[in-house]
């Protein structure tokens, strides 16, 4: 008796998997190889791409900071981000990365990234 329960426990584990296709494997974001030989790289490609994703957040949040600062200086939300310079709320706005520009939509005061090409005029 113990050794047919035993049984249907250990079938319960292993067929439940039986005849079912595996999902796709996540997509990683680093592309790394595997090779143990180039794991050096693929790790230092690693650390630079979070070290750029880490500038970005930063970047955002201190322009966000600084129109919470400014609506709460002003009572009223900036027209622009470059306003937020011209009234000393923020130094300089940091350049954005490569092939991006910073938008900011004046009704709400939301600050985003954006490609270039479609908001290359809005982060004034």
């Amino acid at each position: 008796m113990k050794s047919t329960v035993a049984m249907l426990v250990v079938m319960a584990f292993v067929f439940p998997g039986c005849g079912k296709e595996d999902a796709a494997p996540a997509q990683a974001t680093n592309q790394a190889s595997g090779n143990p030989l180039t794991a050096p790289v693929d790790y230092l490609g690693a650390v630079g791409s979070a070290q750029k994703q880490a500038e970005r957040v930063v970047d955002l949040a201190n322009i966000q900071r600084a129109v919470q600062a400014f609506q709460a200086g002003e009572e009223r939300l900036p027209t622009s981000l470059q306003e937020l310079v011209t009234e000393g709320y923020f130094p300089r706005l940091p350049s954005a990365p490569k092939g991006m520009a910073y938008a900011y939509h004046p009704q709400s005061g939301r600050v985003t990234l954006v490609p270039a090409t479609a908001g290359a005029g809005a982060a004034r």
